[in-house]
């Protein structure tokens, strides 16, 4: 046998088993997703009061994250303003540019606007 030959073979082997390992993550993360929907389903049935009800919630979310490799990783953005720091998961939308808070006619107050309201003129 030719000696260079097993290298390649061997190469070919570890391409082969990485190629089914990837083909296999998306098929176990759907199965996850898939189980922690019915787990949710069955935590909102109406049969826990809200204590056990909150935490069937929590631990299916925990095993999703457990079974996705932990939850989202957190991305830190400042305000429009520079005053705040928001953290939100990786993915989210952006927060909005703007302020959504205005004064109020005669200044005394600040009304916070509602995502889909625009400021009053």
């Amino acid at each position: 046998m030719n000696p260079t030959r097993i290298p390649a073979a061997m190469l070919s082997v570890a391409l082969l088993a990485a190629a089914a390992a990837a083909s296999a993550q998306p098929a176990q993360d759907v199965q996850a997703r898939q189980r922690y929907e019915r787990e949710i389903a069955a935590c909102n049935s109406g049969t826990l009061a809200a204590p056990a009800r909150e935490a069937c919630i929590r631990a299916a979310g925990n095993a999703l994250d457990r079974t996705l490799g932990g939850p989202p990783a957190e991305v830190t953005v400042p305000s429009a303003d520079g005053r705040a720091t928001i953290v939100t998961p990786a993915g989210a939308p952006p927060p909005s540019s703007g302020s959504d808070a205005v004064p109020s006619r005669d200044g005394r107050s600040t009304i916070v606007l509602p995502a889909d309201r625009a400021a009053p003129r």
